[in-house]
C-alpha cells in the first residue's frame, strides 16, 4: 500500500501541479479526485498547451473539452490517442463521432483510461505481498446541435470509475459548452463548464470534490497566412490561484535585521492573471491542411513546475500533425519539469472512406 501511495502521489504531482522542492506552487492542486479528467486527451491539445475550447473543425478530440465543437464535418471520424506518461503510466483516449442529420444532432462516444502500471504491494517493513491494481476509466456520451448559423451548444455526460487497490469510487459528471464561430471573420469563441457533477461512490465514505473548471477561449485564423492563434482562460471560477511558498519566503529572511521586502501588488496581480491563460498557435499548411505544426505556452505550469535558479522549458509544448493517405497522425510533446515531459501520439481516420 505504501508503494501505491508513492506512485499515485507522483501522478498527482503532474496532474494537479503539486508543489515540488524549491519550486513555485499553487492552490489548485491536490483538491480533487478523478484528476486524470483534467489531462489533455489528445496529442493535438497537448501541443497547444493542454487546453483548447475554441476550435471547430473535423477533429473529434476538441469535443472532449467543449462538446459544442461537435459538428457534421466530424461524421464518421474515429480517433485514438495514447500518452506515454511518467514512469510506466499509460493514458489514452478513443472517440467516435456520428452525425444524425435528420435529427439535427451530432453525437459522440468516447473512452478515456489511465493505467498506473505494475505496482508492488509491500507492508510497512518492505516485504513484498504481490501486486496492486490501480486504474481509472471514464465513459462519455455527447451531443451538440446548432442554434443559429454561428452558435452551437453541446453537452457531454460522463461516467468515471476508479480502482486504487481495494478502494473504489465512481462519479457522474457533465460538460456544458457553447461555441460562436464566425467563418467570415475567422473568429471562434468557446465557453465551457467542465467536469461538473458528484461522486456516487467514495473511496472511504468521504465525498470529495471533482475537478470542475470554467473555461473560455478565442481563436483567430489569419486572412493571408495559414496560421491560427488562440488564448484560453481557465479556472475562471477562482481568481487567486497563486500559492505563497514558505520555502521561497525563507530565502527572503534578512541575516542582519531589517524589514522583509514586500511583494509588489501589481506584479502579483499580473502574475496571477497570466496563470489563468494559455497561449497557443497552429500552422495549417497544404491542401486540406495536410501538415499541421503547433505550439503552446502554459504560464501556470511554468510558474509552478520551474525549479528555482534553474532554467527549463516547463510550460512550453509543441507538436506536428501530418495526413498520410486516409489517416492523420499527430505527435505532441509537453515539458513539465526539469525531470522531463510527456509524449503524446494520436491517429485518426474517417470510417466512411473505407465503407
Amino acid at each position: 500500500m505504501i508503494v501505491l501511495l508513492r506512485r499515485f502521489s507522483l501522478v498527482l504531482l503532474v496532474i494537479s501541479q503539486f508543489q515540488v522542492p524549491e519550486a513555485l506552487a499553487q492552490i489548485t492542486g491536490g483538491q480533487h479526485v478523478f484528476q486524470f479528467l483534467s489531462l489533455p486527451v489528445s496529442s493535438r491539445v497537448t501541443g497547444l498547451g493542454g487546453m483548447q475550447v475554441a476550435v471547430k473543425d473535423d477533429d473529434p478530440v476538441f469535443a472532449a473539452s467543449n462538446p459544442a465543437a461537435l459538428n457534421p464535418k466530424m461524421n464518421g471520424h474515429v480517433v485514438f490517442n495514447h500518452n506515454f506518461f511518467l514512469s510506466d503510466i499509460q493514458h489514452g483516449y478513443v472517440a467516435y463521432v456520428h452525425d444524425l442529420d435528420k435529427l439535427g444532432f451530432t453525437v459522440q462516444g468516447a473512452l478515456q483510461y489511465m493505467k498506473y502500471g505494475d505496482i508492488d504491494r509491500a507492508d510497512e517493513f518492505g516485504n513484498l505481498e504481490g501486486k496492486v491494481r490501480a486504474a481509472e476509466t471514464a465513459f462519455t456520451l455527447g451531443a451538440a446541435r446548432p442554434l443559429t448559423n454561428r452558435i452551437s451548444m453541446g453537452l457531454n455526460l460522463r461516467m468515471a470509475v476508479s480502482t486504487l487497490d481495494v478502494y473504489q469510487a465512481s462519479a457522474m459528471l457533465a460538460d456544458a459548452g457553447v461555441m460562436y464561430a464566425d467563418t467570415a471573420k475567422r473568429v471562434t469563441i468557446g465557453l465551457v463548464l467542465r467536469n461538473a457533477g458528484t461522486q456516487m461512490a467514495t473511496y472511504t465514505g468521504t465525498r470529495e470534490d471533482l475537478p470542475f473548471d470554467l473555461q473560455i477561449g478565442i481563436t483567430k485564423r489569419l486572412k493571408h497566412l495559414p496560421f491560427r492563434f488562440g488564448v484560453v482562460a481557465h479556472h475562471l471560477h477562482t481568481w487567486d490561484i497563486r500559492y505563497k511558498d514558505p520555502n521561497a519566503e525563507s530565502d527572503d529572511v534578512l541575516l542582519f535585521g531589517g524589514e522583509k521586502p514586500v511583494e509588489n501588488k501589481a506584479s502579483a496581480a499580473i502574475d496571477n492573471l497570466f496563470r489563468h491563460l494559455i497561449f497557443n498557435g497552429e500552422f495549417l499548411l497544404g491542401r486540406n491542411e495536410g501538415f499541421r505544426m503547433r505550439f503552446g505556452y502554459n504560464h501556470l505550469r511554468k510558474r509552478e513546475l520551474s525549479v528555482r535558479n534553474y532554467r527549463s522549458l516547463a510550460g512550453f509544448s509543441g507538436g506536428i500533425g501530418v495526413k498520410i493517405s486516409r489517416f492523420r497522425v499527430d505527435f505532441g510533446y509537453s515539458s513539465y519539469h526539469l525531470a522531463g515531459g510527456v509524449v503524446h501520439l494520436g491517429i485518426g481516420t474517417n470510417l466512411r472512406d473505407f465503407f
